[in-house]
């Protein structure tokens, strides 16, 4: 055809249709090639210190903004641990999250670090370590590879670092306070002392617990701001008492605020009792000076709780229960005193808590019993009488005489239960002799009360109640006070041992001649008997060397003669020998209580002494 050719049509900007793409591999290399120049722009001028780790742990390549920080060349880190280039070896913790983020089998590890800057100063940075794939090729280029970055974070952590100032500090006197005490604290009985066994105080800690005798009064009559400037001011001298005391630790002590009144020194690696005492007596002897606050001079004390330990085997909770119980006995004692933990003194607190505790339910339990001693004729050695003695067959302690808990039940009340417990079981039993020895004579039955059971009870109710139940005649109930207990008894107490002796009940004053000595009470009293204290018996022995006191026995044969004259009987207390138990006769005292006729014993050996002379006669 004329004006044509056969050649290659003219391009028309379309690709022949071939079915395949017309970017060649070459091209997809060369895109991925410019975008790793692209990463690698990026990571060489960011401005946040970066390198990548290999899976050995060494620096491949290194930012211009790290090697800023380290000051040296970005190309010199290669091949160095990155680990020692920001610190994260220097504790087991971190080195072992790290590696396992080198390892693969952690996503991240971020740690806070003190770095030092090229420049000179220190700073916080916050280090992250995260694996990274290739940008070459979009994969992970295989376990260990990872990314290190490290942020700035000197500014966010001086703001952290003043929050928590404030957070543990009191804001009145500027010491620690008790958030910041127990934290440290806790940390030193928890970290293990350094091992060296020529340093004085291994392993060991001290704390001075104290308070200020009458700060509240301080407080009501001057006002708070007073009470605020003197609290500072007590502080500056702890702390100085601190400082002179501490110089030989470069920590030093911590002079902490734990409320109110309350402050602590803790000596850590403590050097021993003497050390605690000493820094005790120097906290005295700074605080009695007086203080000049504002034109106001006052004159403070305080007492001192003194603990001295070792670390091992102790932890806050005893430390500081143990400080409690020593500042309390230090106010106890007196105040404007230290007082150093005692622990045969705290187990004897312990075992009085212990038993307090346990009282009310072991009446319940049926863990009390009662022993009789005999009370005996004078004249004739007959027993007249018997007195009831509680025992406590305690489970942990064993049997415990009634000094060991009386006490503890007449302050907690527990008393009028046990009281009410022995007076039936008592009854009881002397009526259970009288019918089991219908033609003897009948034993009366001796029962201590205390003074809390005439107040804090219906005594004449439950007497009445159980006289009926047993069938015991009141004739027969002997009820003992000690002469303080019935000292000045007026109002509903007066009443109410009125109302018993109406009845026919026995009132028999205990430990006659220790109490008050006076003697008016006798006359206004419904009193039947009383019992002379042992000491004045003691005092007619003749055994052992020792002379008998002729004003003891002047005493006695006066006080017996003043009995008489009052219609009332005398019964001595702790007859142990034949000599003692001849003089107390001639002088005419009634009846003898004590070791030489029997101990206190099972009511079944009472049985046995029934109508018999006892044992030394």
């Amino acid at each position: 055809m004329s004006g044509t050719s056969e050649g290659p049509m003219p391009p028309t900007g379309r690709a022949p249709d071939t079915g395949r793409s017309v970017f060649t591999q070459s091209d997809h290399q060369d895109s991925a090639l410019a975008a790793l120049r692209d990463y690698r722009s990026a990571f060489q001028v960011a401005a946040l210190p970066m390198a990548v780790v290999d899976h050995r742990g060494e620096v491949v390549r290194a930012n211009d903004a790290l090697g800023g920080l380290l000051g040296t060349d970005p190309g010199s880190l290669a091949r160095r641990p990155a680990a020692d280039l920001v610190g994260l070896t220097s504790d087991h913790r971190t080195r072992h999250s790290y590696d396992e983020v080198l390892l693969g089998t952690r996503s991240r590890l971020r740690c806070t670090r003190r770095l030092k800057h090229s420049d000179g100063r220190t700073l916080w940075a916050e280090v992250t370590v995260v694996p990274v794939g290739s940008p070459s090729t979009g994969q992970d280029p295989g376990p260990g590879t990872v990314l290190l970055s490290v942020a700035d974070i000197s500014d966010r952590h001086e703001l952290q670092q003043r929050l928590r100032h404030l957070r543990m500090h009191d804001p009145v006197t500027r010491l620690a306070n008790r958030t910041l005490f127990f934290e440290r604290l806790s940390t030193a009985l928890e970290t293990p002392p350094f091992q060296d066994d020529s340093l004085p105080g291994h392993g060991r800690i001290g704390l001075c617990y104290l308070d200020l005798d009458g700060f509240k009064a301080v407080n009501d009559t001057l006002g708070h701001s007073t009470g605020d400037r003197l609290l500072a001011a007590v502080a500056t001298r702890l702390t100085d008492c601190a400082e002179a005391d501490g110089h030989r630790r470069a920590g030093g002590h911590l002079v902490a605020r734990l409320g109110g009144d309350e402050f602590a020194i803790l000596v850590e690696d403590s050097a021993g009792t003497h050390q605690l005492t000493e820094l005790a007596r120097a906290v005295l002897t700074a605080l009695q000076r007086p203080f000049d606050l504002a034109g106001q001079r006052l004159s403070v004390s305080a007492s001192i709780g003194v603990v001295e330990r070792a670390s091992a085997g102790t932890s806050p909770t005893g430390l500081m229960q143990a400080a409690d119980t020593t500042l309390y006995w230090a106010k106890a004692d007196g105040r404007a005193r230290w007082t150093l933990f005692d622990p045969e003194r705290n187990a004897h607190r312990m075992t009085r808590q212990a038993l307090s505790a346990t009282l009310g339910p072991a009446v319940e339990r049926g863990e009390f019993t009662l022993e009789y001693q005999p009370l005996v004729g004078m004249a004739d050695e007959v027993v007249r009488g018997v007195e009831a003695l509680v025992r406590w067959a305690h489970p942990q302690f064993g049997t415990l005489p009634p000094s060991r808990f009386v006490p503890i039940a007449e302050e907690d009340g527990t008393i009028v239960q046990l009281g009410r417990w022995v007076l039936r079981t008592a009854c009881r039993q002397a009526r259970r002799w009288q019918l089991d020895h219908p033609d003897g004579q009948p034993l009366f039955i001796s029962v201590n009360v205390a003074v809390r059971q005439v107040r804090d009870s219906d005594l004449t109710a439950d007497v009445a109640e159980i006289l009926a139940e047993t069938g015991l005649e009141p004739s027969l109930l002997q009820l003992e006070l000690t002469e303080s207990a019935v000292m000045g008894s007026s109002g509903r107490p007066l009443r109410v041992l009125q109302s018993l002796s109406d009845m026919g009940v026995r009132i028999a004053i205990d430990d006659f001649g220790t109490g008050y000595s006076n003697l008016a009470y006798l006359s206004r009293l419904p009193v039947s008997v009383l019992k002379l204290d042992g000491s004045f018996v003691r005092g007619f022995r003749y055994e052992d060397g020792a002379h008998p006191s002729p004003a003891d026995e002047t005493i006695v044969e006066a006080m017996v003669q003043l009995a008489h004259r009052l219609g009332l009987t005398v019964t001595a207390e702790c007859v142990e020998t034949s000599g003692q138990a001849e003089r107390l006769r001639r002088i005419g005292c009634d009846t003898g209580q004590g070791w030489l006729y029997s101990r206190a014993v099972a009511p079944e050996r009472i049985a046995e002494l029934i109508g018999a002379r006892p044992p030394g006669s």
